[in-house]
């Protein structure tokens, strides 16, 4: 059900795409509109992660230089069977974490330092596992080409008032005034949609992945407490790249509503705890070690 609604998501957001380019520039300027998504999308796919991965000045670590963490990336690749991916840390005291990557054989991971610290490896092994969901459902690059669109709808949006043509619009020259306006709101609603759905899939498919629900949802409870006082500042001045995070990185309204990225941590907490139950877990049991 959550790949129907993300696939119809997305055909939203392409049509949409189109529709702007049409009704701005007519046949013409779809077609060109259609280029210019495919071009950007070609960029996204080869060159998103290295970006992201060097805007938050990420460094990568092995088992030299992070054995905890690594350890516990590698027992869960292996429980999703997926190929290692590479991991990252990031120098920031927000806990949060996120994975990025075109596919399951170029995939990273990344955790902050915050996350790190405040973590029991349990917890780490929830939040990781999390990410991993992202990996194997290809959500990483579902949501950079969703990013592009959307990017590329406000681009052709901004572009409008000084190219636009305004004989295919019905609403004439205002009807080109009310695309600038509403395109760009439009497709930030559908893309935080799809995030939002993305994130309760890869929680249930996290939890599968470490066998332990409960892990997960106390690092989120821990993570949600802790983010909303501390700062990210590469993530404030890059909001765009919100939806990447395992908890929204951005001190806005967390209702899970229209206008938010990721879904309400509460609903999410309570989920997994329904989870846990249905399989018969009424604590959140070490297990085996991890790393």
């Amino acid at each position: 059900m959550n790949s129907l609604r993300t696939g119809i998501l997305m055909a939203v957001m392409t049509g949409l795409f189109l529709a702007v380019g049409f009704l701005l520039g007519g046949t013409g300027g779809m077609l060109i509109a259609f280029v210019i998504a495919l071009g950007m999308n070609a960029f996204a796919y080869w060159n998103s992660d290295k970006m992201v991965l060097r805007m938050f000045r990420a460094r990568q670590v092995d088992r030299k230089t992070a054995p905890a963490l690594v350890g516990i990336v590698e027992q869960l690749s292996a429980n999703a069977g997926l190929p290692m991916p590479r991991v990252y840390v990031i120098d920031d005291d927000q806990p949060n974490a996120f994975a990025t990557g075109r596919n399951p054989e170029n995939a990273a991971v990344a955790a902050t330092t915050g996350l790190l610290r405040r973590l029991s490896s349990e917890e780490l092994a929830g939040v990781m596992a999390h990410e991993l969901a992202h990996v194997k459902n290809r959500d990483t690059l579902t949501m950079t080409i969703t990013a592009t669109i959307a990017g590329a709808i406000s681009m052709l949006a901004n572009f409008g008032l000084f190219f636009g043509n305004s004989r295919n619009n019905p609403l004439g020259f205002v009807g080109v005034i009310l695309i600038m306006i509403l395109a760009p709101m439009a497709a930030a609603l559908v893309q935080m949609a799809i995030s939002r759905t993305r994130e309760y899939a890869a929680d249930r498919m996290g939890a599968e992945i470490c066998g332990q629900p409960l892990w997960l949802a106390s690092a989120l409870e821990k993570i949600d407490r802790a983010a909303r006082g501390i700062d990210n500042e590469v993530a404030e001045s890059n909001p765009a790249t919100a939806h990447m995070f395992i908890i929204n990185p951005l001190h806005a309204n967390q209702m899970d509503g229209l206008f938010t990225t990721h879904p309400r941590t509460e609903n999410r907490i309570q989920r997994l705890r329904q989870m846990a139950s249905d399989m018969g877990q009424s604590s959140a049991r070490p297990g085996r070690p991890w790393g």
